[in-house]
């Protein structure tokens, strides 16, 4: 095969696996998913900060409410303060009177102009590992005891977790695609056997992506019906599986 017709094929394959596996608007939704947070709980602020690739910092995406413009982008070591312990742990915390905790990182609070008297925060988990932490900050003393709250913004924690798991996917599936291409082009085959060799040497995830686009790659060479269909199901048995999947904690 030559490298235009790798190419074509490549394009024909990302194309249709892109709206089965691409996030929609995932930036946004973790945006709206602090905001609507910070309104539900009437808190000051929430904030969702992330691991890093290595797990040694913690980097503040997304915030909303008080502070949310310094906070944002704000990087802290994952060993130091309430979050830290948090993903540490993969336990959540509530804590009524920050000030007297010694856990409490003080320093980055000042550093955002907003320093909270109280903090829920409740880790963000995934199947595989936990993605990071999801806080609100004074949220409104009028409301119940927190363990209702707790399990409440846990909800959020798992919505917050389904969309950065949809990136991720999204990113594995470019490396595939291109480490199939490679295959085609040393072997002089075409895309779906270079991603079918891909997917019996591969493993764990990688053998799964490899399927798919071994799946992809030969519908997207039969034609439009076969691709939709399959993108039809695939995005059913996502929402089904979203819908059942129970907390693992």
């Amino acid at each position: 095969m030559t490298a235009e017709e790798l190419l074509a094929s490549l394009a024909a394959t990302a194309n249709e696996l892109a709206p089965a596996v691409q996030p929609v608007g995932a930036d946004r939704l973790l945006r709206s998913l602090t905001e609507t947070a910070r309104q539900l709980f009437g808190a000051a602020a929430c904030s969702l900060a992330l691991l890093s690739d290595d797990d040694s910092e913690l980097v503040y995406t997304t915030a909303a409410g008080q502070g949310a413009d310094d906070i944002t982008g704000m990087r802290m070591p994952s060993s130091r303060g309430l979050a830290g312990m948090v993903v540490r742990t993969g336990q959540p915390v509530a804590i009524s009177d920050v000030a007297n905790d010694p856990r409490f990182a003080r320093d980055v609070a000042d550093q955002t102009g907003y320093v909270p008297q109280a903090i829920l925060a409740v880790p963000v988990v995934s199947p595989a590992r936990v993605l990071g932490v999801l806080s609100v900050l004074d949220r409104d003393a009028r409301r119940p005891g927190s363990d209702a709250d707790m399990r409440l913004l846990s909800l959020f924690a798992d919505q917050a977790a389904l969309a950065l798991e949809s990136v991720n996917v999204f990113r594995d599936m470019g490396r595939v695609l291109l480490t199939a291409v490679a295959t085609a082009a040393g072997d002089d085959t075409d895309l779906a056997d270079a991603a079918a060799r891909l997917a019996e040497s591969a493993g764990g995830a990688d053998r799964r992506l490899s399927g798919l686009v071994t799946a992809f790659a030969t519908l997207a060479s039969r034609g439009e019906s076969e691709s939709r269909l399959a993108e039809g199901v695939m995005r059913e048995v996502a929402t089904y599986v979203a819908a059942r999947s129970p907390r693992t904690r």
